[in-house]
């Protein structure tokens, strides 16, 4: 198995060492081992591990909350994984969440003949959730 130093890490990251530095201290990261000379040493997992914290730093979540559900993959076995498959559905369903609450403001100051001409360029799964999450989060109708 491949053994990165963290500039090496960094650069297949495409972060900076002080990341790597920060989010080892946080325990986001840790290395899989020493050199002789004590440089600490990471893995292919851990790489993999960053490109999941960035996208969900990507997604807006915070770093206790990225945290936490790192925590949590950790703990799948190969027995839960509809458990790690309803874990991920809950997490994308926040990331909507999030981002309805976003769009709220702006869909509220558009007119009726605006919010209609939106409303049919969209597609119409895609209006359907919609519609479903703003139900779900007690806000109304999106028309």
């Amino acid at each position: 198995m491949k053994r990165y130093r963290i500039g090496e890490l960094a650069k297949l990251a495409n972060i900076s060492p002080r990341t790597i530095d920060f989010y080892t201290s946080m325990g986001l990261i840790e290395p899989t081992e020493r050199s002789a000379k004590n440089y600490r040493l990471y893995n292919d997992e851990t790489l993999q591990r960053l490109e999941r914290i960035e996208q969900l730093k990507k997604e807006k979540y915070t770093l206790d909350e990225i945290k936490n559900a790192l925590a949590a993959w950790e703990k799948v076995t190969n027995e839960e994984q509809v458990s790690q498959k309803l874990m991920n559905l809950q997490q994308h369903l926040s990331q909507l969440e999030r981002d309805v609450k976003e769009l709220e403001p702006v869909l509220k100051q558009l007119k009726p003949r605006q919010a209609n001409k939106l409303y049919t360029r969209l597609m119409p799964q895609t209006a359907a959730c919609i519609e479903a999450l703003m139900l779900l989060i007690n806000k109304g109708n999106f028309m």
